[in-house]
């Protein structure tokens, strides 16, 4: 979990280098504060659950006994993004980010051999996209987030509807994320059967 704050507080942060995030005031009172971010973090890992059990888990692994782990995984991370199309405000570049996301939580599932760090880094990064930094996340902004924050300038730094998913930035973000996988996870010499 700590690694998906560390990404999107990455991500929030290139995009208001190049100014295009302001914080804004706080949206909530002091036990709002508490209860709204408690309730966000509980939502989001729900849905880090379904989504990466969804299309990670059971389907990941009888497709891929199928026709292989990666073109199991690409199938997969494409409808993945394909889903997130039906979100409001969602665009066909948050969407092939999205599709990134998947070949990316595929890519720790070859490495790690189970589910948690996807499920982790997932809750994590929509609870900040859309609690913590107040910004909509794919396509969609939510009620309860902690600051009346302001995404503004163009849409290739912004998202602009999408959020900062839709960013040439979320592209960077995820590569390092493959990267930190990578030095974390070496490849082993016989991987286990996936």
């Amino acid at each position: 979990m700590l690694l998906g704050l560390v990404e999107i507080s990455l991500l929030i942060g290139l995009v208001s280098a190049f100014g295009g995030y302001s914080f804004g005031s706080i949206a909530l009172t002091s036990k709002g504060i508490f209860g709204w971010g408690l309730l966000h973090l509980a939502l989001f890992t729900v849905v880090g659950f379904f989504e990466e059990f969804m299309f990670r888990g059971y389907s990941q692994f009888t497709l891929a006994d199928g026709i292989g782990f990666w073109p199991a995984a690409l199938v997969l991370s494409l409808g993945f993004g394909a889903v997130h199309l039906g979100n409001p405000g969602e665009g066909p570049v948050g969407a092939a980010s999205v599709a990134l996301v998947g070949i990316f939580f595929a890519f720790t599932l070859r490495r790690t051999g189970n589910l948690w760090y996807a499920v982790g880094l997932h809750a994590s990064f929509d609870w900040g996209e859309t609690y913590l930094f107040s910004v909509p996340n794919s396509g969609t902004f939510m009620e309860g987030h902690l600051s009346n924050s302001v995404l503004h300038g163009a849409k290739w730094l912004t998202g602009g509807t999408v959020g900062p998913e839709g960013s040439v930035f979320c592209f960077l973000t995820m590569g390092l994320q493959f990267l930190v996988v990578m030095w974390l996870f070496p490849k082993k010499d016989n991987p286990a059967p996936l």
